[in-house]
């Protein structure tokens, strides 16, 4: 029932605006998805976010059309046992994927995690874009990712079969933001993930969560992060001890890269596990170093530049 509701509202809202935009002609809601930001008056804000990741969640940005996109996440181990395994530095999990620009709205990826050896396969699309005017104040994007475990499972009743459908997990999610100034941008991020095997019959299914992100920019090339997922009560998965997901972080671009480099709470990097369980808290010691590389390559250039 939650998930239709979530998906009228979305309808409804995209209807909204074609109908608003439709008293200005056809074409203005295609106009304000393109990347032109010189669209007449109305100019296109860029860069509300460096990359397509806050920190651990995804970011409203879209990849160029045409740009493939390579991105590492690497997350050492806690630091809670400080000398024993070197601070995190002895355990690690890292996720290789690649993202591609489809067209000036779209952008399609697929993605390999260590922990738990999860694939994953991503689909962003950018439905509306913020204008330096504000005749459109706030970016909108739909996220929606697909995850596989591929990790060796024990069951505790050998009898029971384990279908390659509980291995699956969903995640449908909203990006809303806006970038307020030159260096301020924020994000929120109402989440839902679907788990089609929980761990515990005291488990739900669908875990709701609200990721509220944040940029601030301290020069042209270094920028503050910050990104929190709240679990809304009554979702949460309830057998073990989970926490919200908290990350702190340094944006850092270099030409071609952007680094970033953080601290968060959490050891896995997709919406099922950093949103549903994060085992780890902030309180206790359990703070990951971690970083997130991503270097872009043209794989079909514009028709302006051939």
């Amino acid at each position: 029932m939650v998930r239709r509701v979530a998906l009228f509202a979305l309808l409804f809202l995209v209807g909204a605006v074609q109908e608003s935009r439709a008293q200005q002609g056809p074409d203005e809601l295609s106009r304000l998805l393109s990347t032109d930001t010189s669209i007449h008056q109305h100019q296109l804000t860029i860069a509300t976010f460096k990359g397509v990741r806050v920190i651990n969640g995804q970011s409203v940005e879209n990849e160029a059309p045409g740009v493939l996109n390579f991105i590492i996440l690497h997350r050492f181990g806690s630091v809670q046992n400080a000398f024993q395994d070197y601070f995190g530095l002895d355990n690690a999990n890292t996720r290789f994927g690649f993202e591609y620009g489809v067209n000036p709205w779209l952008t399609i990826g697929v993605g390999r995690s260590s922990y738990q050896k999860e694939y994953d396969g991503l689909a962003r699309v950018k439905l509306l874009r913020q204008t330096m005017d504000n005749h459109m104040p706030i970016s909108l994007s739909y996220a929606g990712t697909v995850m596989v475990r591929s990790d060796k499972v024990e069951l505790a009743d050998s009898t029971k079969t384990y279908y390659f459908s509980n291995r699956m997990s969903y995640c449908n999610q909203l990006l809303i933001a806006r970038k307020f100034s030159e260096r301020l941008s924020l994000q929120l991020s109402p989440t839902h993930v679907h788990l089609n095997l929980v761990p515990d019959s005291r488990d739900a299914n669908d875990v709701f969560a609200l990721g509220i992100g944040g940029r601030l920019k301290l020069s042209n090339r270094i920028a503050l992060t910050a990104e929190y997922f709240y679990r809304i009560p009554g979702t949460e998965l309830l057998s073990s001890t989970y926490y919200n997901a908290l990350s702190l972080g340094l944006d850092i671009e270099t030409g071609g890269h952007i680094f970033q480099l953080h601290f968060s709470n959490s050891t896995g990097m997709s919406e099922r596990t950093f949103v549903t369980q994060t085992a780890d808290s902030w309180s206790k010691g359990g703070i990951h170093l971690g970083f997130n590389i991503s270097r872009v390559f043209t794989i079909i250039k514009p028709k302006e530049f051939r």
